[in-house]
């Protein structure tokens, strides 16, 4: 292989690995089964994945028939809703798996004599079709994640934790983007998906903003201050939300007892760490929260420009450049928990 063959290949290892690591432990009842009808069970994520590459790669470029074309529309996204996927028929887990293999070494067949250069076909041209196939799995990965953290308490356990991150930063600071012109969106020679492009310039009007997310201690004050008793910092549609579900505190929060708070990560839980991300909450609650912090929340066009003013505006991919870092972002779900506010400050933009 060359280069960048070598790099797609590794790329795709990569993804599929961890798809099969947060699934080793299940037992057949547990891939079989949701806990919320919003989501899947993950062993149709399995075969949804196997068929979504086996369409693009194995059907689309090389032309080959699928190899349970009885089952495509049951493993399409479109035609079989979420709350229809414990009832279809699918195949067990031995097959699921035997499916994933199988496609994948049709795909890295196909890779080895892939034309990545301009000439190539556009749909394989520097891999974009591949990396394509890469992001869905990854995506799915997150909502594989979302469905076991939604398991009751001990209904899942993480393979590892690797909890160790950089310190946070000092609390956040308002700090000031100036305003102009600049290039939102993917650029050329990159993948993305199609909502992400075109590129195209954007005006944006000076704002400030703070320099690290909202964390638990504030959010923990903003609770003290009776914010999700307080009709004036609700919108309507965040005040009917409220009346409807009766929150009081961000998802998998409770009471430890003693009058604190305690919040569940899969498995394990533990005191609210005041110094960790805010996680869990919805819009309206955000929105409740900004508000009473004396601000709002940033507009998608603000949060881009923020994001990416300085490196990123050059084409880069990432805010601090072009290559990917575990040094510098929370990445993988590998620790299975949000870092502290601040910290991974080499992955600030500039």
């Amino acid at each position: 292989m060359t280069t960048p063959q070598r790099q797609i290949a590794e790329r795709l290892a990569n993804v599929r690995s961890r798809t099969l690591t947060l699934l080793g432990a299940l037992d057949e009842a547990s891939l079989r089964t949701t806990p919320d009808p919003i989501m899947s069970p993950p062993l149709w994520d399995l075969g949804h994945i196997a068929a979504f590459e086996e369409l693009w790669l194995t059907q689309r470029i090389a032309g080959r028939s699928s190899r349970y074309p009885e089952l495509q529309s049951t493993y399409d996204a479109f035609e079989t809703p979420r709350a229809e996927r414990t009832s279809v028929e699918i195949l067990g887990p031995a097959a699921s798996r035997d499916y994933l293999e199988d496609v994948r070494a049709e795909s890295l067949d196909l890779l080895r004599t892939a034309d990545l250069t301009e000439s190539g076909d556009p749909l394989i041209r520097h891999g974009v079709v591949f990396e394509l196939v890469a992001e869905h799995e990854a995506q799915h990965a997150e909502t594989i994640l979302q469905t076991l953290q939604l398991r009751p308490a001990g209904g899942y356990v993480p393979p590892s934790r690797v909890s160790r991150h950089p310190d946070g930063g000092p609390g956040p600071s308002q700090i000031t983007i100036p305003g102009g012109t600049f290039a939102m969106g993917a650029g050329n020679g990159e993948f993305a998906y199609d909502c992400e492009r075109p590129r195209h310039a954007r005006d944006v009007s000076p704002f400030r903003i703070a320099r690290t997310p909202v964390s638990n201690g504030e959010h923990l004050a903003f609770m003290a201050d009776g914010g999700y008793r307080r009709p004036e910092l609700w919108s309507p549609a965040g005040a009917t939300w409220l009346h409807q579900t009766g929150a009081e505190a961000p998802l998998y929060w409770e009471r430890d007892g003693e009058g604190c708070w305690a919040v569940r990560s899969f498995n394990r839980i533990r005191a609210v760490e005041p110094g960790g991300v805010l996680c869990h909450v919805s819009w309206f609650e955000a929105d409740a929260h900004a508000r009473w912090a004396g601000g709002r929340l940033p507009t998608e066009v603000e949060w881009e420009r923020a994001a990416t003013v300085g490196a990123a505006s050059d084409g880069c991919a990432y805010p601090w450049g072009a290559e990917m870092s575990a040094e510098r972002a929370n990445l993988g779900a590998t620790s299975f928990e949000t870092a502290p506010s601040g910290a991974y400050p080499a992955g600030a933009s500039p």
